[in-house]
């Protein structure tokens, strides 16, 4: 009989699974919310008394936020609720790691690239090396995150022999005994 109740499970899973069921809710709450920010300042950007071009690059900002916490929340969810087998905990970290680096990455670059554009309107080209330095920083973290890969990266295989498997064939009359087709059976003849 399965007993299909709570108590088999190891209560530090139970607990994993509890945490990390409430951060994924967090996450997804926060993006639901951010998403929504971002749509308010659009409209009131679009109809409102507030300037357009600062309510979109603001409504932009707020939804690569939005999109930086549903990814974190879908992550969370992903690995620390899966039932998996746990062995090989680099291979975890490994994606763990990249996909949480990467979701950065893009929301460092489109932050920087919206810096951009908002200096270069309101005539800010005097502060542009902060933009700059965030794409520079993106940069560096990304180049990081290839040496992480590279260094963490599993063993290549060992090569296949290169022996080539002997054909053998079975002679119907002869159920016992293998034959080996005439051109090999001259060829292992000739002491070759």
């Amino acid at each position: 009989m399965i007993r299909n109740d709570l108590s088999v499970i190891p209560v530090s899973l139970r607990f994993r699974h509890l945490m990390a069921a409430a951060f994924a809710l967090i996450f997804f709450a926060l993006s639901v919310i951010l998403s929504a920010m971002s749509m308010h300042v659009l409209w009131n950007g679009l109809f409102g008394d507030a300037n357009f071009t600062e309510s979109f690059v603001k409504a932009i900002n707020l939804a690569i936020i939005a999109l930086a916490m549903f990814e974190l929340g879908l992550v969370v969810s992903k690995e620390y609720t899966a039932e998996e087998d746990e062995s090989n905990i680099l291979q975890v970290l490994r994606r763990t790691v990249s996909r949480f680096v990467s979701i950065v990455c893009i929301a460092l670059v489109l932050e920087g690239l919206l810096m951009v554009i908002k200096y270069s309107q309101l005539d800010l080209a005097g502060n542009l090396w902060c933009p700059v330095a965030i794409i520079t920083s993106s940069a560096i973290l990304l180049m990081a995150l290839g040496v992480f890969l590279h260094f963490t990266a599993a063993p290549p295989a060992a090569p296949v022999s290169a022996v080539a498997p002997q054909i053998v064939h079975y002679d119907v009359r002869d159920l016992g005994e293998p034959s080996m087709p005439a051109a090999h059976a001259k060829h292992a003849a000739s002491g070759l």
